[in-house]
């Protein structure tokens, strides 16, 4: 079953505004019948005042042409302004849905597509959405009733004459259609190779230190090149195309303007017809022919939106995550977590998970260990949903987690991972993310709970200094410190640490482990960590193989075991210089 056409689909949201659309077909109605006036008035000037010696009928004939001109021009002047308030609410729309809809959109969705191409498709595509709405709806409206109301006047004034002037439209025709039906595939080609441009400058901004690291800015370089030469190229294809069509189409009017004056030259040596009447036609043809080029022109900016629009409507049908059923406000959830029998892969034929079952009662830490792809983070990842489990089921508080809304999960839960996310913005906009209504005093509560309201407090600004994309201007320790401070800032009653204190040095350690401390009292924790000394006071180990959990149980438990854990404390360890009788083990 084919997608209705995506021009179309943005036509619907013109539905919202019938006032304004009402308004500007208004204005553009009456302001095109005032372009018949001035041939009409050329003719009369010609026969009645100049031929017929009248020289009284001038003065009022130049005060209607000029009335008509302004009349003309005052509604366009009006209608663009309507026009423009009109687009811009459909556009703002637009946008608004579209990005609505992708923060709805699960994070398998995210997984499979590079950013820059998001980011094209929000602003690039929906731009070219937006030159259909501005030159399409009223370019294209105006010339249409301009070509029927001079179509008109010209049957009026000769029927003979009206139809040699409509003599090329056939092949006119003929030729918009050639163009159209091959149209799609061209502009698609130049939408997808604009899109993975892109998408590579997106990365190589991104990673800009990685390449100056690597010394790697020749090989990015000729990436990039040859992605914008396939750009380049499909962009010189649609061209090409369009040097053909568009001359062609304007040959065609030339000869219908030619055919007229032949014709209409041959009639008044005849005497079949006044020279004022060719004269209105002559000044009728160029009105005739002008919108007509003019929708030619259209018609590729209508081309190269509907190429823009599969790509923002093919975001705006991809399936949301299930939000769950609608209720009133629950209560604080306990904390109580199980798992049952879960099992999970990102595809049919990846699964990373097998038979998982747990209990974490509330206020219990539980730790998780094991190798690069044992699965851990997935196990977590369950919990908040950000992908749904395949088999078994996962309990709050002895409701599926299906069965809650989704928000309501989410803020049940509080995630800090080892790279730490901070926007490009305040440290008080970063900290209001865990709670957007949270006084000063709150946040420098927080702070000092997280260790983080020293080097808070040496920020230019304190907590109005800006913090750079990604939090740049703050170092590891400083950024997971505020988002550590972050998530008691959101005081959930369940916290996931994924690997929080790794890649940060001893002293920063102790100082984030101590903020850690304070954030996971009277929580149920799950922690994912390769310092023994993170994990050694858990209520519960949970050690993990491809998938499965292998060994469970407290620290003294496993060490006696010797099984796996045992193995990872003792021929993985690194030895701490300020506290030799603490090992590690790394995953």
């Amino acid at each position: 079953m084919s997608r209705p056409n995506p021009n179309a689909r943005v036509f619907r949201y013109l539905r919202r505004y019938p006032w304004l659309a009402a308004g500007t077909l208004a204005c553009a109605v009456v302001g095109t019948l005032m372009v018949a006036v001035f041939p009409d008035v050329t003719r009369r000037i010609i026969d009645d005042a100049i031929r017929g010696h009248r020289p009284e009928l001038l003065p009022p004939l130049v005060a209607i042409a000029v009335g008509a001109f302004f009349v003309q021009n005052a509604l366009n002047g009006l209608r663009i302004v309507l026009n423009n308030v009109f687009e811009q609410r459909v556009i703002f729309d637009l946008r608004s849905d579209l990005y609505a809809h992708i923060q709805t959109l699960p994070l398998g969705w995210f997984d499979n597509r590079a950013t820059g191409d998001i980011m094209t498709r929000l602003v690039e595509d929906v731009t070219a959405l937006e030159r259909v709405l501005i030159d399409g709806v009223e370019q294209g409206t105006v010339a249409v009733l301009q070509i029927l109301v001079v179509a008109v006047g010209m049957a009026l004034m000769s029927p003979k004459l009206a139809l040699i002037a409509a003599a090329p439209i056939p092949f006119l025709t003929v030729g918009a259609l050639a163009y159209t039906l091959t149209a799609r595939s061209r502009y698609r080609g130049q939408r997808q190779a604009a899109s993975a441009m892109n998408a590579i400058l997106h990365d190589n901004l991104a990673g800009i230190r990685q390449i100056k690291t690597y010394t790697s800015e020749a090989a990015e370089h000729g990436r990039f090149n040859a992605a914008s030469r396939r750009l380049m190229d499909a962009t010189l294809v649609v061209m090409r195309a369009w040097a053909l069509y568009s001359p062609s189409m304007a040959f065609l009017t030339a000869c219908g303007s030619v055919a007229i004056i032949g014709y209409g030259g041959h009639e008044v040596l005849a005497g079949h017809m006044d020279l004022g009447e060719l004269i209105a036609f002559l000044v009728f043809a160029p009105l005739f022919y002008e919108p007509i080029g003019r929708l030619h022109s259209l018609n590729q900016i209508f081309q190269a939106g509907r190429a823009a629009g599969e790509r923002v409507f093919e975001i705006l049908d991809a399936p949301a995550e299930p939000a769950g059923p609608a209720r009133e406000p629950a209560p604080r959830a306990r904390g109580d977590v199980r798992y049952e029998h879960v099992s999970f892969g990102y595809s049919a034929d990846r699964t990373v998970l097998h038979d998982i079952s747990l209990h974490a009662r509330p206020g219990e830490m539980i730790a998780l260990v094991g190798g690069t792809g044992a699965g851990k983070t997935s196990l977590v990842n369950l919990l908040v949903r950000f992908y749904a489990h395949t088999g078994g089921r996962i309990l709050l508080d002895d409701q599926p987690i299906e069965s809650l809304p989704l928000a309501q999960l989410r803020r049940a839960v509080a995630v800090v991972t080892q790279e730490s996310f901070l926007f490009n913005g305040t440290t008080a906009e970063n900290l209001r993310v865990g709670k957007s209504d949270a006084t000063e005093e709150e946040m420098w509560t927080v702070l000092e709970a997280a260790n983080a309201a020293d080097f808070v407090r040496r920020l230019p600004k304190g907590l109005d200094s800006q913090l750079g994309e990604r939090g740049v201007k703050l170092s590891v320790g400083e950024k997971q410190r505020l988002s550590i401070a972050r998530a008691l800032l959101k005081n959930p009653p369940i916290l996931i640490l994924d690997e929080a204190t790794a890649s940060v040095d001893t002293v920063t350690e102790r100082l984030i482990q101590d903020a850690l401390d304070r954030l996971m009292a009277q929580r149920t924790s799950f922690v994912i960590a390769h310092r023994l000394s993170t994990v050694r006071h858990a209520d519960q180990i949970l050690v993990l193989e491809r998938g499965r959990i292998v060994e469970r149980g407290r620290h003294e438990e496993l060490l006696a075991l010797g099984g796996v854990y045992a193995g990872l404390c003792r021929t993985n360890y690194l030895t701490d210089p300020a506290n030799p009788a603490v090992t590690e083990f790394s995953q």
